[in-house]
């Protein structure tokens, strides 16, 4: 990117790049495989989705032990506890009834004047206890996955940068481990924003723009009835934010980004980034202008007044 374009362009051609990026990946054969190979777990009752995460709050791709072998190409590790679940089983019944008259709908009856009875065959539904396995549980095949499944490498300033996002973020952040399938979140209800520990200083500095930008643009105001974007807008605008101000600090996230926007995005067309690009790119530019404010301050705070004999005097008395 030349250096004599203006920062709106610069921001403008890296928005360009994701969106034209996102579109690569929804049109390749990589997330055809992806969906391909999505589709073939079931999809859980609320129930199930209980049963599941009570037993195991980390679970992601979740199958029964034939189908992990069969399907996937995998297979359950010994030893393995089976997460238990649910399953219906249809059986048929035949039941004797009284018949009906389908156009006029009353009961029929005989020359007797006795009803007429019938038997139908009437499917009832039972459940009984089966096992499902998560994927940690598993060995073999690789699943399709899109992009990189987490950053690595370090960062120039990395220690810099932390504190300059910090500053700039609307809430406080913290550093500390929970159990859930993310590596950060916004709380609106805690006022804060929480990022795991211990991971690649790549991977921390996209984490952490990724949630202040959710601050920036997704926090409810609380003064009455508002329209916040879905879901999947909001976590396309906060990947794309990461993105972009990642990409201004020398930090390539492009497989990580493309491939986390589009995931988000299989059930919307690309009107949703397309809608939200304005948003990105103010948001982008607020923080990438604030941390090059930041860096241009401690300059002046730094240069050294000029002190007379006396006044130089009168600060070494100071203990």
């Amino acid at each position: 990117m030349q250096e004599n374009t203006s920062a709106d362009e610069r921001l403008k051609a890296l928005t360009d790049k994701l969106e034209n990026g996102v579109s690569d990946i929804f049109q390749s054969g990589q997330y055809a495989e992806y969906l391909a190979a999505i589709s073939k777990f079931h999809h859980y009752s609320f129930s199930n989705s209980l049963l599941i995460f009570i037993q195991r709050p980390d679970a992601t791709h979740v199958a029964g032990y034939n189908d992990w072998k069969n399907v996937f190409g995998r297979q359950v590790k010994a030893h393995e506890k089976g997460i238990q679940i649910l399953a219906p089983c249809f059986c048929n019944k035949w039941t004797q009834r009284q018949k009906i008259n389908e156009k006029t709908g009353l009961p029929v009856q005989g020359a007797d004047g006795q009803p007429v009875m019938e038997w139908v065959r009437e499917q009832r539904v039972r459940y009984k206890v089966v096992s499902v396995f998560d994927i940690s549980q598993t060995e073999g095949k690789e699943l399709p996955v899109l992009g990189v499944s987490e950053l690595t490498g370090n960062v120039m300033e990395y220690d810099g940068i932390l504190e300059k996002l910090k500053t700039l973020s609307p809430l406080p952040v913290v550093f500390e481990a929970f159990h859930k399938d993310a590596k950060g979140y916004c709380s609106y209800a805690e006022q804060r924003i929480v990022i795991q520990p211990d991971m690649s200083q790549q991977q921390t500095v996209k984490t952490l723009v990724h949630e202040i930008a959710h601050a920036k643009l997704h926090l409810p105001t609380g003064t009455g009835p508002e329209e916040r974007p879905s879901r999947t807008a909001r976590e396309v605008e906060a990947e794309s934010v990461a993105y972009v101000v990642c990409q201004h600090l020398g930090i390539d996230t492009s497989d990580y980004s493309f491939a986390y926007v589009a995931g988000w995005s299989r059930d919307q067309d690309m009107t949703v980034l397309k809608a939200s690009l304005e948003r990105i790119r103010a948001t982008a530019a607020e923080l990438i202008d604030g941390m090059e404010e930041q860096e241009r301050t401690p300059l002046r705070r730094e240069q050294k007044p000029q002190h007379t004999r006396r006044s130089k005097r009168r600060a070494s008395n100071v203990r």
